[in-house]
């Protein structure tokens, strides 16, 4: 089934409840999971969402919205919404892009500068800010694993300022898998693994992770 619905930015799903974020609009659209339109949630403030996701834990709904607000929203009193976190007046200045959900709280993706920041659910505390390597000129999104590491997706690599890669981002090293690059305007997806030393880590650790296979190894510890 197809529901046309603007120019959408962010869709997430809690049991079988779909909601959805357009482009320049303060309202989050919500469906069944067959796609039949239900209320509209309206977010009075709300101006330019950017992605929308839900945490199953406290059954809250939290949008990014114009790259510096984060709203918070009640799944279960849809009137019950909260401008839960600002970058207008902190010192650290950045980007809200993205957003998923971790094992501790909420994963904000900053394209410019490119890191990674987490926050507590409970309290807006910040828990850890996870720097990117130099070569990452742009952060696109990133997302916590089963293992607690993060992968990203993002643009800039050791090899070329212009490649497109997915990195897996690991506690003392960084191991990329590059699935896309343009050259002269053509995109080429080669195969290889490459290995980046991130700083203050020791090479060893990452020498189980690094098996053959087509691409870079990294030398001896």
């Amino acid at each position: 089934m197809l529901y046309v619905v603007g120019q959408v930015y962010g869709v997430t799903q809690l049991a079988d409840i779909v909601y959805v974020v357009c482009r320049d609009s303060p309202i989050i659209k919500t469906f069944t999971d067959r796609l039949s339109p239900l209320a509209d949630i309206h977010v009075e403030g709300m101006k330019d969402p950017r992605d929308i996701v839900v945490s199953r834990d406290d059954r809250q709904l939290y949008v990014a919205d114009d790259y510096q607000f984060i709203w918070r929203v009640s799944v279960d009193d849809q009137s019950s919404y909260v401008k839960w976190l600002t970058t207008e007046s902190s010192t650290d200045r950045f980007r809200v892009n993205t957003l998923s959900v971790t094992s501790r709280g909420l994963l904000v993706t900053s394209q410019y500068p490119p890191r990674l920041r987490e926050y507590s659910t409970r309290d807006k505390q910040l828990l850890r800010v996870v720097e990117m390597p130099r070569y990452v000129d742009t952060l696109y999104h990133g997302v916590e694993t089963t293992r607690g590491t993060f992968v990203i997706g993002h643009q800039g690599t050791s090899q070329y300022e212009d490649q497109w890669a997915v990195s897996e981002l690991f506690t003392c090293y960084n191991i990329q898998i590059v699935i896309g690059m343009e050259v002269n305007g053509e995109v080429y997806f080669p195969r290889f693994r490459e290995y980046c030393l991130l700083p203050k880590c020791r090479r060893k650790y990452a020498n189980y992770y690094l098996q053959a296979e087509a691409g870079l190894r990294p030398s001896g510890p």
